[in-house]
């Protein structure tokens, strides 16, 4: 990594769920200590899951993720992936930090704050982009596998699920965690390093 060429981060991520928003929230904070550049895309829980066998419970979790996701593809589809980042940030602060149920009225407020078009807050709604969406979430789960979930990323050609964490490292403990995980995602042969949570997901 160079000053004059960052190195670029691919982020997939679904707004709904509240890991891969504590991860996205770390990524950014070793964007701001290291020469990397965070590309966001959306993946979809409810793609992933459409056909898995999963409680009743998570299965209404599922229908309410449509919306958020189509939104999200929806302005990147008017205004190209670099709006991805700050639309996430809008949607992920109302409905992780301020507990707000996704719905038109957050979708509108998000888009606003955003600077992007209102309106799109329609595409929850709608099946008009789900073609796009799909592709944006095989493409991101095609370079880890199917056993996964969001957030994925990929770095220099070396992609994984996760970090799982929480709360989000901040400083010197960001950088380590992204040297550690980048390191280990690229070594040949490896798969798998996984223990129990222990804790819920801790919002600051």
């Amino acid at each position: 990594m160079t000053k004059d060429a960052p190195t670029p981060v691919d982020f997939w991520f679904d707004p709904l769920c509240p890991w891969a928003w504590m991860t996205s929230r770390w990524i950014l904070e070793v964007e701001r200590l290291r020469p990397i550049e965070v590309r966001w895309h959306v993946m979809s829980l409810s793609v992933l899951n459409e056909d898995k066998d999963v409680s009743e419970k998570y299965r209404r979790l599922l229908a309410e993720g449509w919306g958020p996701v189509r939104v999200a593809i929806a302005a990147e589809q008017k205004y190209g992936p670099e709006v991805l980042g700050r639309l996430y940030t809008e949607l992920g602060t109302r409905h992780h930090h301020d507990k707000r149920e996704f719905g038109p009225e957050l979708y509108r407020e998000a888009l606003t704050a955003a600077g992007l078009d209102a309106a799109l807050a329609s595409a929850a709604d709608s099946t008009e982009f789900d073609e796009a969406l799909r592709a944006s979430h095989k493409d991101g789960i095609d370079r880890v596998g199917q056993e996964v979930g969001t957030p994925v990323i990929e770095v220099e050609g070396s992609a994984f699920f996760g970090p799982v964490v929480s709360p989000i490292p901040r400083g010197e403990a960001a950088v380590k965690l992204f040297d550690g995980v980048v390191a280990v995602a690229s070594t040949d042969g490896f798969f798998e390093l996984k223990r129990t949570r222990t804790r819920d997901p801790i919002f600051d």
